[in-house]
């Protein structure tokens, strides 16, 4: 049995607005949503559907509507053969009047020719009519060239081989009747489109291909340059197959049922897509799922691109959820590369984003546990209230947070504060950032990691290359952060540095009176001369921070500069090396905090032996 879909269920994550309706909501009205993350002024959003944290493809979509299949039209009826300004036909159930083509009848109906000013209507009923476009050009000048007024479903077959085009005309004669057609291939049922041929479609007056039903398209080679949205189905639109090359002026793809919380998604489960879209790349109204395919997106002119509030312009947007489970995914977008107002869970497949925004955002929960996420360019690089990165390999580069944690129950994600309550002290934020596996790097000019609440690693392995100025750090959380296992790097500025509990995996945090040089190879050498750990920072640095199974609280470690490093690289960090003619830094004591202030730490921060300074143990957002 299918349950309600009206609520987002975080698991594992206490601190997600669980229960969270977003019903009849702008964006901007939805608690959290990020500053420069909302859509256009008006917009609104239905109900966020019940998706899990973390949720699968499968998942997702088990608990949206059924896709409708193709219905057998049985044996070929007839053909139309279009000739300039009329047309003849050997079928029944075909009228001519004019250059007007009216199909009443169930059957397959193949349509060859040119039609210079006129239209073929599907008027049929509840029977199943199937198109085959061999060679047709059809162009009107009072409104759509075909349309779907009345079938129990319908199929527009693209003939192995054929060129196909439809044009229809600026402005429609009957644009204000009851189930007017808004696009220049318009059905008011179920719409699969199929066949190895190609379609050129251009909509002068609104949308490219629109469906008020479901719209599947299997295959061919469909290219659509539209005034507004490219490619809508109002109960969803799956592309399984072809390609896909969409222009639009509004929304590229779209699904926008916004009264049935198990309608409204786009699904791209194979294909080779290429949408470039003023507004929004992909837009659903509940979820977007892609499973397979290729998917290239530029919304709003890029990333380079400075978003607006008249129109949403984000990459790929599900109202509910967006789940990547497989398939190559490229985003350039001038605000988000993915966003949901709900949760983003990525299981598999590669993605590669820019973005003027966040490369990735979610009101709720972000779940990373497969494939690859490789964030070019950002504002802030993954964010949302509850982020988990459990697998995968992560790659962010941001000009301000690299992975933030925010509350959106706080107001502006991007602006939210935690309440620090000192050194040691615990955090009023709710959001979470835990990372138990993976491979994570980040970049950032602002903060590394940034937890408006709790920060707990227990796996994988992290490596920030963090801030340059001392108003961030590579590590920023409400309270102590928690590391029980894996590795952690953490590079930057120091007048916010930032060590982990004592009460988790060794470590150890050294501050530098003069600052290292980008490219300087820094190795940590324990006692007995043994290099454990290496680090060649991409940018100038004052602290560095090392968390790893092969350091021991309690003892002390030598920090030299001029090292080798050996073995296998993670962006700069390496467990082993050669110290031999390196010049000695500073010795540290691995996890060990000390009352105290230098090189611009905090107050109460942590220092190592020998070293200037060191981490502070809690501080705000």
């Amino acid at each position: 049995m299918r349950r309600p879909r009206h609520v987002i269920t975080a698991l594992a994550a206490p601190a997600v607005l669980i229960g969270l309706l977003l019903t009849g909501c702008t964006d901007d009205a939805v608690a959290g949503t990020s500053s420069g993350s909302s859509d256009a002024a008006g917009a609104t959003s239905t109900t966020v559907t019940d998706v899990a944290a973390g949720a699968t493809a499968a998942e997702v979509l088990a608990a949206n509507a059924d896709v409708h299949e193709v219905a057998d039209a049985g044996t070929a009826t007839g053909t139309i053969t279009l000739d300039g300004g009329t047309a003849t036909s050997d079928a029944e159930g075909v009228t001519v009047d004019g250059s007007v083509v009216t199909i009443t009848a169930g059957g397959t109906y193949t349509v060859t020719g040119t039609l210079d000013d006129g239209q073929v209507v599907v008027d049929a009923g509840d029977a199943v009519v199937h198109l085959v476009l061999d060679g047709a050009d059809i162009t009107s000048s009072t409104g759509a060239p075909l349309v779907i007024s009345s079938a129990g479903s319908a199929v527009v077959e693209l003939a192995d081989g054929s060129s196909n085009a439809l044009t229809d005309a600026a402005t429609y004669a009957d644009a204000d009747a009851e189930d007017a057609p808004n696009a220049a291939l318009f059905s008011t049922a179920d719409l699969t489109i199929t066949g190895d041929g190609a379609l050129t479609v251009t909509g002068n007056a609104n949308d490219g291909i629109a469906s008020k039903d479901g719209l599947v398209i299997e295959s061919g080679q469909i290219t659509v340059d539209s005034v507004d949205d490219g490619i809508r189905g109002k109960d969803y639109l799956v592309v399984s197959g072809g390609t896909l090359d969409v222009t639009a002026g509004g929304d590229g793809l779209k699904a926008d049922n916004d009264s049935d919380v198990t309608a409204g998604f786009v699904v791209v489960s194979g294909g080779d897509l290429t949408v470039a879209a003023e507004g929004d790349g992909v837009d659903a109204e509940t979820d977007v799922v892609v499973t397979g395919g290729t998917l290239d997106v530029t919304a709003g002119g890029g990333s380079g691109t400075e978003p607006t509030d008249e129109t949403s312009t984000k990459g790929v947007k599900g109202s509910a959820s967006v789940v990547v489970g497989g398939g190559t995914v490229t985003v350039d977008s001038a605000d988000d590369a993915v966003h949901s107002n709900g949760i983003v869970s990525i299981t598999d497949g590669d993605l590669t984003l820019s973005s003027g925004d966040d490369g990735v955002h979610a009101d709720a929960a972000l779940d990373v546990t497969g494939g690859s996420v490789d964030v070019l360019t950002s504002y802030e690089g993954l964010e949302a209230e509850a982020v988990t990165l459990a697998g995968g390999d992560i790659t962010v580069v941001a000009s301000d947070d690299g992975i933030n944690a925010a509350s959106s129950a706080a107001g502006s994600t991007e602006d939210a504060q935690g309440d620090w309550a000192g050194p040691g002290g615990e955090s009023t934020g709710t959001a979470s950032l835990t990372i138990t596996g993976g491979t994570v790097a980040v970049d950032a000019g602002g903060d590394g990691l940034d937890a408006n609440g709790t920060l707990t690693m227990s796996g994988g392995t992290v490596v920030v290359n963090g801030p340059t100025n001392d108003g961030n750090g590579a590590i920023d959380a409400d309270s102590t952060p928690s590391v029980t296992g894996g590795t952690l790097v953490a590079a930057g500025s120091s007048g916010m540095a930032m060590a982990p509990g004592t009460d988790g995996q060794g470590w150890v945090s050294a501050t530098f009176d003069s600052a290292q040089a980008a490219g300087t190879t820094l190795a940590v050498v324990d006692a007995d001369g043994t290099v454990v750990a290496t680090f060649t920072p991409a940018k100038q640095i004052t602290s560095l921070v090392i968390s790893a199974a092969g350091l021991t609280a309690g003892e002390q470690y030598t920090v030299v500069s001029g090292a080798t490093a050996t073995g296998d690289a993670v962006e700069g960090y390496t467990a082993s090396g050669d110290a031999s003619g390196a010049t000695e830094v500073l010795t540290v004591t691995a996890g060990e905090h000390t009352a105290g202030m230098g090189g611009g730490g905090m107050p109460g921060g942590g220092q190592g032996a020998g070293g200037q300074g060191g981490a502070r143990p809690g501080g705000n957002g």
